[in-house]
């Protein structure tokens, strides 16, 4: 059983092919059921015999994630693999029912808030086969990787100062690889591993439809498949050879660094506790 959100297009639809092309039953989460359903007939059309679920949730609402991972228990007690791969660029800010600002509550709250409401059932799943669950998280190397992107704790809203795309976006990929880095302390020795995947650019994905301009260009020509991009994230959902390994950042199925703030224990502690905080309550009920 696996789960991918951001399945409704780009490299989100890629993995969902690819898993249900192995066999899983794949829960395809889109922001809405019609986008899911469309979805759906997409990846039938390539895998005529796949066995697919949708699911409606806007990962920029809190309240649509806590019920999106209600409707999915009420179906499923385990859960085998569980991918985030839904995102967004924005080119300007907006600001979520929760009161947060957009970007940031879907890139890093969206990832771990549903992350954590589907724990239990990764770790039954684990549990139950003697084996591993696996949690992919697509992000990026923030900034091209250079050590220069931080988190301003202070602005972790991107309220002071211009807004751009530019300077919202690459924080919340460097926030993916610190929660990754922490969920993965906090899951040793409970059969779940967590990696964090950098597809690189991947052409005519819906992602960049806001920003357009000359980004949205370069990445269209220079880009690759998402098929192509979707490589590393479906290896490690599924390979005897990533069961192991936990906490990392890959690309073409080679560990990438983290530099900079990207290597801080502190930072990654930090972050999780302000997630904590801006996605309260985080009851029994909801898990």
């Amino acid at each position: 059983m696996a789960l991918v959100t951001g399945a409704t297009g780009g490299i989100g639809t890629a993995i969902a092919t690819a898993l249900a092309r192995e066999g899983a039953t794949v829960v395809v989460v889109g922001r809405s059921k019609a986008r899911a359903d469309d979805a759906i007939r997409d990846i039938r059309a390539v895998v005529p015999a796949a066995k697919l679920e949708p699911l409606a949730c806007d990962l920029s609402v809190q309240a649509s994630i806590r019920w999106a991972a209600r409707e999915f228990l009420s179906r499923h007690d385990k859960l085998d693999v569980l991918v985030n791969a839904a995102g967004v660029f924005r080119k300007e800010r907006h600001v979520t029912p929760d009161g947060l600002e957009l970007t940031f509550a879907t890139n890093v709250i969206g990832y771990f808030l549903l992350t954590n409401l589907l724990l239990d059932a990764l770790k039954r799943a684990a549990a139950d086969t003697s084996g591993t669950s696996r949690i992919v998280n697509i992000a990026s190397k923030y900034s091209g990787g250079f050590s220069t992107t931080k988190l301003d704790f202070d602005d972790l809203q991107t309220a002071k100062g211009t807004y751009s795309f530019l300077r919202s976006t690459p924080p919340t990929m460097l926030g993916r690889i610190l929660f990754t880095q922490e969920l993965a302390e906090r899951l040793r020795g409970t059969g779940v591993v967590v990696n964090a995947v950098h597809p690189g650019l991947v052409k005519h994905t819906t992602l960049l439809h806001d920003v357009g301009g000359a980004f949205r260009w370069m990445t269209n020509t220079f880009g690759k498949s998402a098929e192509k991009g979707a490589d590393t994230a479906v290896w490690l959902a599924t390979s005897p050879e990533a069961e192991t390994v936990s906490g990392k950042l890959w690309a073409n199925r080679k560990e990438l660094p983290t530099p900079g703030m990207g290597s801080d224990p502190d930072a990654r502690k930090r972050l999780w506790d302000e997630c904590v905080r801006l996605s309260e309550p985080l009851s029994e009920a909801d898990q």
